[in-house]
């Protein structure tokens, strides 16, 4: 794919939402280090369902650590992996207490080191709540950029190399939001709505859907 059809498919993402947020409900770099957390192999909903009666409850690195793990995991005992995401959660409190004064850090060893959180995490929190270009490639991105031609590659950090190299600059802060409700809404795994795509003739997928007669 080249340069000028890469910009054309960021241009028509951009146009058709022109200010992307992720879907998970936060306040604070806390509140979205937690819902992001939670949010592995489980569903934006449910963490978002689960969060709104904990971060009522508690929405601090203090508050959560008080609660224990046992109290977090009967706000969280709905998503998937619960009590292994409590113990995380749990201990990267703590660390964010005894190292960074209680603020979620805005620098990716900082945060990798924390219980927890991955590469993929890091990213997001530093691309949402920092404002850094970064991108984060789950599922849905990976599938895209594959699918696509946008950024072929065949591990997640190879696309997302690839993505932050070929990506224009004006269109690196939003891509990570555009590329996964893509993914989310119209580029889906089993079918993908392309009678509905808005890039579906920049898209290089060779085995496209037709709208049903």
């Amino acid at each position: 794919m080249n340069e000028a059809k890469r910009r054309d498919i960021f241009a028509r993402l951009r146009a058709a939402n022109p200010a992307p947020r992720t879907e998970l409900h936060y306040h604070s770099p806390f509140e979205l280090l937690v819902a992001v957390i939670l949010s592995a192999q489980a569903t934006d909903k449910s963490v978002n369902k689960a969060t709104a009666a904990l971060f009522g409850a508690a929405n601090s690195p203090a508050a959560l650590l008080a609660l224990g793990i046992d109290g977090l995991s009967r706000h969280i005992k709905s998503i998937g992996l619960y009590n292994a995401k409590a113990k995380n959660i749990i201990a990267t409190c703590a660390l964010l207490l005894e190292r960074h004064g209680g603020a979620v850090p805005a620098n990716r060893e900082a945060l990798e080191n924390l219980p927890g959180v991955g590469r993929k995490t890091a990213n997001v929190v530093l691309n949402t709540a920092f404002g850094e270009p970064t991108i984060a490639v789950d599922t849905h991105i990976f599938r895209v950029a594959n699918r696509t031609g946008l950024a072929p590659g065949k591990t997640v950090r190879a696309v997302e190399d690839k993505l932050l190299k070929m990506v224009a600059p004006e269109f690196l802060q939003d891509a990570h939001h555009w590329l996964i409700l893509h993914g989310r809404y119209i580029c889906k795994a089993r079918k993908p709505a392309c009678p509905a795509c808005p890039i579906a003739d920049l898209c290089e997928y060779r085995h496209k859907t037709h709208a049903d007669i």
